[in-house]
């Protein structure tokens, strides 16, 4: 396979990760981040101390601050940018970009001031240039150790998802093609948000029954708003939708699931690290309302964040639905 020439945009866990499993695919990878001791940590200790604590890195990586430096001879740019920060940083990079490199999205979210999707965000800022996502049952720590992971990397140009999945994937890094754009960002944004519900869950020592039951009638919802705005079914059976879900779900390195716990036990929420499924909730909630979906857990996780509702209140709230199968 040839070498291109990757920028990986963020150089917190997620991006610097990424970077070096494309550095260690002879890519030639250029890090970009905005903190300097960070960028200087990657060039001269050949680590990331403040996001990947630990991991020293097997191959060479070239981090910098200088977003025009890093973008002028790039081939893919990927965006490892948090979702209500990303229509900033496109519009920043738009004069330095490129004619027509595609642009990889990697943030899960829904932007919550227009309750767009990060593609929109994405062709609203830089409409010249091809648009994909990577998602999928991934942490950052996992992928930079090296450690089997598979994703998915969608576009609406099925032969440019396909290229781009030959691309990206690795010996370790295994990357599914899909052309249900919609799908893989529906999946990643809307699991974040029942990963802080079900974290909640386990936090208030509710058992393993419970966080099963609102997992499983949460992923109904998922369905249920993805479908609705074009995604195909399958694509949320797959690695973006359900895959994603459990990953998030069921481990505490996930941070909407600590974040969700941290709820449940009725902790301080200041200070935490960013939780994507914070903003996306509220979001969610209205998208739902909106199309007219019944979308309780969804609702119920957006009105504790308000605080507008408690876990008991919540809790009370679905357990006295009236019941109807389970497939309605």
């Amino acid at each position: 396979m040839s070498s291109n020439r990757i920028t990986v945009l963020g150089a917190g866990a997620w991006g610097t990760a990424l970077a070096l499993s494309q550095a260690r695919n002879n890519h030639l990878v250029t890090l970009w981040g905005r903190d300097a001791a960070c960028i200087n940590d990657i060039n001269a200790n050949h680590q990331n101390s403040a996001y990947l604590p630990g991991i020293s890195f097997d191959v060479p990586l070239s981090a910098t601050i200088d977003m025009k430096q890093a973008l002028t001879t790039a081939d893919i740019v990927v965006a490892v940018i948090p979702a209500q920060k990303l229509r900033d940083v496109l519009q920043s990079i738009a004069p330095h970009l490129p004619a027509g490199i595609p642009i990889v999205l990697c943030a899960k979210g829904i932007e919550q001031s227009t309750g767009l999707l990060m593609s929109q965000v994405a062709e609203q800022c830089i409409p010249c240039h091809p648009i994909g996502a990577l998602s999928g049952p991934s942490f950052a720590s996992d992928v930079a150790r090296g450690l089997p992971t598979a994703v998915t990397v969608a576009a609406l140009d099925e032969h440019l998802a396909i290229s781009l999945a030959e691309t990206l994937s690795t010996a370790q890094l295994r990357c599914y093609s899909t052309n249900d754009l919609v799908g893989v960002e529906v999946g990643g944004a809307l699991k974040n948000v029942l990963a802080i519900a079900a974290g909640a869950v386990r936090g208030k020592a509710l058992g393993a029954s419970a966080e099963a039951a609102l997992i499983t009638r949460g992923f109904v919802e998922l369905r249920r708003i993805g479908t609705a705005l074009g995604a195909r079914a399958e694509t949320m059976m797959g690695l973006s939708g359900l895959g994603d879900l459990m990953l998030t779900c069921s481990s505490p390195q996930s941070r909407n699931l600590s974040y969700g716990i941290a709820i449940g036990h009725g902790e301080n929420l200041e200070g935490r690290p960013l939780a994507e499924g914070v903003a996306t909730a509220h979001s969610a909630a209205k998208e739902a309302a909106r199309l007219k979906i019944d979308a309780p857990i969804i609702k119920a996780i957006s009105e504790i964040l308000d605080k507008k509702l408690t876990i008991e209140d919540a809790l009370t709230a679905l357990l006295s639905r009236p019941l109807k199968t389970e497939t309605n």
